[in-house]
């Protein structure tokens, strides 16, 4: 299990200063929709200065028309990031224009599909999508995995139905990990440590319960070690 930071502050230098008080650890850090709009590739440039072996995990979430999905994932590609997501919603054709579009780098980042959102409670779900949660979840990891994506994104209650559907090698990205019991906040489906081993999850996304605990690199050291307990 690897461990992801959200980088979800509202001010550019915050952000800096937070990934410099915990670069020094093994781990990744995400870039979501608010951090990347404001402050684009010098965020990206700037957070590999601080610490060149860190990986980046783009969160933008792509959902659009194959072509227009595949042009994105290019140019996500070529900021030479490590991870980036597409939602499975868009559907297998969209997925795979993404895919067969990074066939031409030597190095294509990771490729994740977003299956249903953390904030989602089943009814909720429902309503939109038709089924619960935890069925479409798996329908839709089954089509992310037949397109030749490398993952899903989903919660840890989805995480080993999910690798049963396809393989164990089918990576799962969780957010809304509260690692030790901590509030939920916007979140629904959240988790801590302990389940997310059980669901054979293999990254936690950590954002509020690191940034905001006063002293953040504590913080992510014991995460760590609950990760290899």
């Amino acid at each position: 299990m690897e461990l992801v930071v959200a980088l979800d502050l509202p001010q550019h230098d915050a952000n800096l200063e937070l990934a410099r008080k915990i670069g020094r650890y093994p781990l990744w850090f995400k870039v979501g929709f608010r951090s990347y709009i404001r402050d684009g590739k010098a965020l990206l440039k700037a957070l590999k200065e601080i610490n060149p072996d860190a990986k980046i995990f783009l969160d933008l979430k792509l959902y659009d028309i194959p072509n227009t999905m595949a042009d994105a994932a290019e140019e996500i590609a070529a900021l030479g990031v490590e991870m980036f997501n597409v939602h499975a919603s868009a559907g297998k054709a969209a997925m795979q224009a993404v895919m067969q579009r990074l066939e031409s780098f030597e190095k294509r980042p990771l490729v994740l599909a977003v299956t249903a959102l953390t904030s989602f409670d089943d009814e909720s779900f429902r309503a939109i999508y038709g089924a619960p949660i935890e069925q479409k979840a798996s329908a839709f990891a089954v089509d992310a995995f037949e397109s030749g994506l490398d993952g899903v994104v989903c919660s840890a209650f989805e995480s080993a139905a999910i690798k049963e559907a396809t393989n164990d090698r089918f990576i799962t990205l969780t957010p809304g990990i509260r690692p030790f019991g901590e509030a939920a906040g916007d979140q629904t489906r959240v988790a801590d440590i302990a389940l997310a081993k059980a669901q054979q999850v293999d990254y936690i996304v950590v954002g509020r319960p690191a940034y905001k605990d006063p002293d953040p690199a504590a913080k992510v050291a014991a995460i760590l070690e609950a990760i290899r307990a």
